[in-house]
């Protein structure tokens, strides 16, 4: 429900989307530590609730972090980190494209990456970031993950349920057709779902803690996210001590 007092008919809670169908979730983002700013508090009710969930990230992180250590072991420590993150939450599947970070673009390559990622978990569900900017939270709209969100969305639909988009996935790796039903789109600016973190809200800090390269300069994690999680929930008319992620639910017939 949106804030107001009337219902929007394009927005949903997080008990309006039903979990019942979904045993595999695929996770599809441009850096290490993206799905745990955007997502973790819900990547976490997901795990807890039975769902195996997967991440394939397109790079590996190496445009940040630290400025004394070379690109190359800044890379192998941001995949460490985004394996503990991933562990904290429950999730055991973190695939690494390793395409340039900072240079991502939405090319073939990428897609078929994507498109591998999404016939070999074969999910009902997939999380992308948005390939659209949102002058509201201009740091969620970087280059990047613009590239990544388009390129996910490209391989949801068409080019994972088409046997004939890739060819080479089905003729040399056997990697069947798939079709995801449900997108999930985080850091966008046309959000219609809620998702109540509060019960996970600790798993989330620990998450982001786990990307020390990231945020171990940051004193006051805690009260940051707090503030995010506090506003998405504020938002979304949700009682007040809530905390919440929101994302763009679509339906992919």
């Amino acid at each position: 429900m949106t804030a107001d007092s009337t219902p929007d008919p394009h927005s949903y809670s997080s008990d309006a989307v039903s979990d019942s169908d979904v045993e595999r979730v695929l996770v599809l983002a441009a850096h290490p530590d993206d799905v745990d700013f955007g997502a973790a508090g819900t990547v976490a009710l997901w795990t807890e609730r039975g769902i195996v969930v997967s991440y394939c990230l397109a790079t590996s992180g190496d445009a940040g972090g630290f400025e004394d250590i070379p690109r190359e072991a800044m890379a192998a420590m941001r995949e460490a980190e985004q394996q503990a993150a991933a562990a904290a939450l429950g999730v055991h599947d973190v695939e690494f494209l390793r395409f340039a970070d900072g240079a991502l673009y939405p090319t073939m390559e990428l897609r078929k990456g994507f498109s591998r990622a999404i016939r070999r978990v074969r999910p009902q569900r997939v999380l992308i970031q948005s390939p659209e900017f949102d002058w509201s939270r201009v740091g969620a709209s970087h280059p990047d993950h613009r590239a990544a969100g388009e390129a996910a969305f490209a391989a949801v639909y068409p080019d994972a349920r088409n046997p004939y988009a890739h060819p080479e996935l089905l003729e040399d790796e056997g990697l069947q057709a798939w079709s995801a039903h449900q997108l999930w789109i985080m850091g966008g600016p046309h959000n219609n779902m809620t998702v109540d973190i509060t019960a996970t809200f600790d798993s989330k800090v620990a998450a982001l803690r786990a990307h020390r390269s990231q945020t171990e300069h940051i004193h006051e994690l805690d009260a940051l996210l707090r503030g995010f999680a506090g506003a998405a929930a504020s938002q979304a008319g949700l009682p007040e001590g809530r905390l919440a992620e929101a994302f763009q639910v679509v339906a992919v017939t």
